[in-house]
């Protein structure tokens, strides 16, 4: 099962998968064959149907003659909010007054 924020990332590199090759006029066949994988896996990629492991996207990105951040555009992380620890001046005392 994939998560929610999984699935927007899938969903954003199929929609870049599809409109980088059918920018380049390309079938899925051809794509394969340029990037060494099987046609049926650029199927599942552009259905969202699988997520592309890092050597893949690097032999996609140079099948489709593009830099590999054209096919991760759309796709961002943002990092957590937590901080570090630290000592911090501690607020002035009622017992002193």
């Amino acid at each position: 099962m994939t998560s929610p924020a999984t699935r927007v990332v899938v969903d954003q590199f199929a929609q870049n998968l599809v409109r980088a090759r059918k920018r380049a006029d390309l079938s899925q066949e051809e794509v394969a064959v340029r990037a060494s994988v099987h046609r049926t896996e650029i199927s599942q990629l552009e259905r969202a149907l699988r997520v592309a492991r890092i050597d893949t996207l690097a032999k996609l990105a140079g099948a489709l003659e593009i830099s590999p951040g054209c096919l991760l555009e759309g796709i961002s992380w943002e990092p957590g909010g937590i901080t570090l620890g630290g000592f911090r001046p501690a607020p002035p005392s009622e017992a002193g007054k």
